[in-house]
């Protein structure tokens, strides 16, 4: 792991991001963005909850040690610097000087390894930092964090909403990080934003933090988040001006819809460190979908051309495996399994699944979570009936319903949206091990998948810092979930940034609208 940036003040890291985010135009300061959120956050602490919508608030409140920008290169923010030494045992991190929280309270290691401490015990990606045995606190200003093995994924996790940095002296009084308080009232963080108000099922309104740690920054007065479940509502108060930004756009008719005003930028940069993909999952211990021909099959009679195209309207990158696309371990020379109806058949002639003189070969049951998936799960239903096999597409009441089917193994194949968040230590590792085959836990293996060679491939993939030796065995790992299918990915979630003309400086990063919004400013 390269490592870099041993001494620069705040004042020298802000002009290195200015200089790199504004190119031919001048940052205007002051002014109120009005943007879309579109979930009701549980709170705004992401150091307890994941999940987008606290992250998007949450990066605004709380700093994290770093932040990444367009080409997963990790830049200071809290850390104004970083060592990992060479056996990748020793982590070493100089905080910037002079840094508060809300509250005009100093940051100091302290809060730096409290603040691990409590992603460890309560977070939903515990295991992020499950090799970091100790933090000592030489000084004030350095947090040296002992691992029990290389974590190539460190950095990514000290970054955006995976490590939010929290006060020790507001969270460290003996209450529930989980129900504190001060989750969602008078909340002391050290973004570039502090709290004003917090109404459910309305808005999320902060305001500048004076006092922020990077100098001329951030350029807004507020920013008022609205909370707008509804895609139609949001595209609508896009067009007229109501809203100037909305982040994790997905609706492909409302994105091709907004790329035709000129009034609008939709871009499509960022979001890979979230890294959305979508698939078709199987039971692998189910009667008929345990068998991998029987995946293998249903692989080759779905088109995915016809999805991305003719349901996706061209928006969403397809997807060859459960890495994202945008990841620099994505291996897209895996088996494709592109349409081939003739082959799907073959396949199950040869396992021995005959048609019967109705033509069906046997039923299977696919499930859906949420109604944006309705139209993938129903397209199955005819697709699949071309190679004999008899689809009964299942909704669920809400989503918790469907969640327990899914997380208790009462399923055959279901249609399922699943983030990468960043590397695949943190979000990829948890859909293909043995050890979490965890009954009632959705998004754990829920496929109840098990293969000896890809839990070592993890572990070692895991445990070391060269990249390049992590992409020959994410490769290797990849080739052996395309050959046994699990599940069968299919695109990546299309998730785009649209944001009005006059905002300058939309986010961009790896993080999408989930990073410090401490650059954008309105022209």
């Amino acid at each position: 792991m390269k490592n870099m940036i041993t001494k620069m003040t705040s004042c020298a890291i802000t002009a290195a991001l200015l200089a790199t985010a504004v190119v031919g135009e001048e940052p205007k300061r002051g002014g109120t963005l009005t943007m879309a959120i579109q979930q009701t956050p549980r709170h705004l602490n992401p150091a307890v909850q994941s999940g987008t919508a606290t992250g998007q608030p949450g990066t605004q409140l709380f700093a994290s040690l770093l932040r990444y920008d367009e080409g997963w290169e990790p830049q200071p923010y809290l850390a104004r610097s970083w060592d990992v030494s060479e056996d990748g045992l020793t982590v070493t991190i100089k905080l910037v000087e002079g840094a508060t929280f809300h509250d005009g309270e100093p940051i100091t290691s302290a809060d730096v390894a409290f603040s691990i401490e409590t992603v460890k015990a309560n977070h939903p990606f515990k295991s992020m930092f499950a090799p970091v045995e100790t933090v000592e606190m030489p000084d004030a200003g350095t947090a040296i964090l002992k691992l029990s093995k290389p974590h190539p994924a460190l950095l990514l996790a000290m970054s955006s909403q995976l490590l939010a940095i929290i006060p020790k002296h507001v969270y460290g009084d003996g209450q529930d990080p989980k129900s504190h308080p001060a989750n969602s009232e008078g909340v002391v963080g050290s973004g570039p934003f502090k709290l004003v108000e917090f109404k459910r099922g309305e808005h999320v309104i902060l305001e500048r933090n004076e006092n922020y740690f990077m100098d001329g920054l951030p350029y807004l007065d507020r920013i008022v988040m609205r909370i707008l479940p509804d895609e139609s509502t949001r595209a609508i108060a896009l067009e007229s001006g109501e809203l100037q930004m909305s982040g994790f756009e997905s609706n492909p008719r409302n994105i091709v819809r907004l790329k035709k005003n000129q009034d609008l930028r939709v871009s499509s940069e960022g979001y890979a460190a979230i890294g959305p993909v979508n698939w078709l999952a199987f039971n692998t211990k189910g009667e008929i979908t345990g068998d991998p021909k029987v995946r293998q099959a249903i692989a080759y009679a779905v088109d995915r051309d016809f999805i991305n195209k003719a349901l996706n309207l061209g928006t969403a990158p397809a997807a060859l495996t459960g890495i994202h696309p945008g990841s620099p371990f994505y291996n897209d020379t895996v088996e494709a399994y592109n349409l081939d109806l003739e082959k799907a058949n073959a396949i199950l002639d040869e396992a021995g699944y005959a048609a019967g003189a109705n033509g069906n070969r046997f039923s299977l049951t696919v499930d859906y979570g949420w109604p944006a998936m309705k139209p993938y799960a129903e397209y199955l239903k005819p697709q699949l009936k071309k190679i004999g096999i008899d689809v009964a597409v299942r909704s669920s009441a809400d989503f918790p319903t469907w969640a327990k089917r899914i997380s208790t193994w009462d399923f055959d194949m279901t249609m399922d949206n699943v983030f990468n968040w960043g590397d695949p230590v943190i979000g990829v590792h948890r859909t293909y091990s043995s050890d979490n085959i965890k009954e009632g836990v959705i998004w754990s293996n829920t496929q109840q998948y098990s293969n000896a060679r890809v839990d070592e491939l993890m572990e070692i993939a895991g445990s070391t810092n060269d990249p390049e030796k992590r992409k020959a065995l994410y490769a290797e790992f990849q080739e052996i979930i395309a050959a046994e299918l699990p599940l069968y990915p299919l695109w990546a979630s299309p998730y785009h940034t649209v944001s009005s003309s006059s905002v300058g400086n939309a986010p961009d990063s790896v993080w999408g609208t989930s990073s410090p919004l401490d650059r954008v400013y309105l022209k």
